[in-house]
């Protein structure tokens, strides 16, 4: 049976390797509720909330393949645009 290398090796990825492969420029894109990001959306100096929003206000968060968070926008078009502007590929995640 012949087994090819680049199989083998994406075999041995740890999972960081694999939730990384391919996915340089890849952003995911899904909605979070507003308290559940509050810390995010304040000054870190003098702790003001920066963004005047409600509790239950809806943004969209865009994520790398690892998980961290790398922006917040104020609607779903926007955080796609701010993506492409910058030379990302933005998929939605529900």
């Amino acid at each position: 049976m012949r087994t090819d290398k680049n199989t083998d090796d994406m075999r041995d990825m740890s999972h960081q390797a694999f939730a990384e492969f391919g996915s340089s420029n890849l952003v995911y894109v899904k909605p979070v509720i507003a308290r559940d990001v509050m810390d995010d959306l304040s000054d870190e100096e003098d702790q003001q909330i920066t963004a005047q929003i409600t509790d239950e206000t809806v943004l969209y968060a865009l994520h790398a393949a690892d998980g961290v968070r790398l922006a917040l926008a104020g609607d779903r078009d926007l955080a796609f645009a701010a993506a492409r502007q910058n030379e990302m590929t933005p998929v939605s995640v529900h």
